[in-house]
């Protein structure tokens, strides 16, 4: 099929077609992951511009690591020392990168919307979201996705749990259209206080009681709390948050048998997450981290060119 992505901010345009196609080019790309050497010239002498304005190791390395094997310039924009740190613009920032020839900029920052913003001021350049404030994360819906996949397939009919704090999590955003895209079931639970008014606008059912959510499951997606994006007080404490929304094995009985439990990291465990879960033989956690890599590389080649 013709790739007719060329920025990706978000997944809401992509098709279920769209989806499978990539998922097949990632599949692809972990192939290469097993090699003995762990390159292909898919762009060379194109140049990656990793621009972060928030603090990231996954998605930062997993990028960095993705553009290395497909051979691509690697430029890693230290933001704390850049002129963005001194009051330069995001535009001013833009043309500054097409200026010094950015072929692809991939881009982390806490506002909403600021990746789009950027796209619209770059004229040759692409710009891949690695997160945008609340609204987004693309490429972990992505991974996620693929994660799944590789177990079960299609993903028709499947039941996938987020649980935990949707309302500050751009990860739980774009999971959502990502499993919906592919027709699976999606179910939101965790505090009300942690909950988006909008849940019945994004089309997935909500259920206060966790055990209620994760019933018949296939996936038991459990959310990192966001500390850093929340005020204090949205719950009472830690441990009354993990006795109650917090995934041990107690709560992943509720769940299919071979149900997997999933993470976008980093975990903070004893709180929404157990260790006997975190490492238990249904976590696939550190298949996430792979996949991420795998993705990344299907995505940069698909959009950056090397697919033409």
């Amino acid at each position: 099929m013709t790739w007719r992505h060329r920025s990706v901010i978000d997944l809401d345009c992509w098709t279920r077609e769209e989806l499978y196609f990539f998922l097949d080019q990632s599949r692809h790309m972990e192939n290469v992951m097993d090699r003995p050497v762990k390159k292909v010239p898919a762009l060379r002498g194109k140049m990656c511009v990793n621009l972060f304005f928030e603090n990231s190791t996954r998605t930062r390395v997993s990028f960095e690591l993705a553009e290395k094997m497909l051979s691509a310039d690697v430029v890693n924009w230290s933001v704390s020392g850049s002129s963005a740190a001194k009051g330069e613009t995001m535009r001013d920032t833009a043309w500054t990168l097409e200026a010094m020839g950015a072929d692809i900029v991939v881009m982390r920052h806490g506002a909403v919307g600021a990746a789009q913003y950027l796209a619209s001021k770059l004229k040759r350049g692409i710009v891949l979201n690695a997160g945008d404030g609340t609204h987004a994360h693309p490429t972990q819906a992505l991974l996620d996705v693929y994660t799944a996949w590789k177990h079960f397939g299609d993903l028709e009919g499947r039941k996938i749990a987020l649980v935990g704090d949707v309302l500050h999590s751009r990860v739980a955003r774009s999971d959502v259209i990502a499993f919906k895209t592919m027709g699976c079931e999606v179910v939101l639970s965790g505090p009300p206080t942690l909950m988006p008014r909008e849940v019945e606008q994004l089309g997935v059912k909500y259920d206060r009681d966790p055990r209620k959510a994760v019933e018949n499951a296939d996936m038991v997606y459990m959310l990192r709390i966001q500390r850093e994006r929340q005020q204090d007080g949205l719950f009472p404490s830690v441990d009354e948050y993990h006795r109650w929304w917090g995934a041990d094995e107690e709560l992943m009985k509720y769940a299919n048998p071979g149900a997997l439990a999933m993470h976008p990291g980093p975990i903070n465990r004893g709180v929404e997450i157990a260790s006997e879960v975190a490492d238990g033989h249904q976590s696939v956690i550190l298949e996430q981290v792979r996949s991420g890599v795998a993705t990344r590389m299907a995505l940069l080649y698909l959009c950056g060119g090397g697919a033409r």
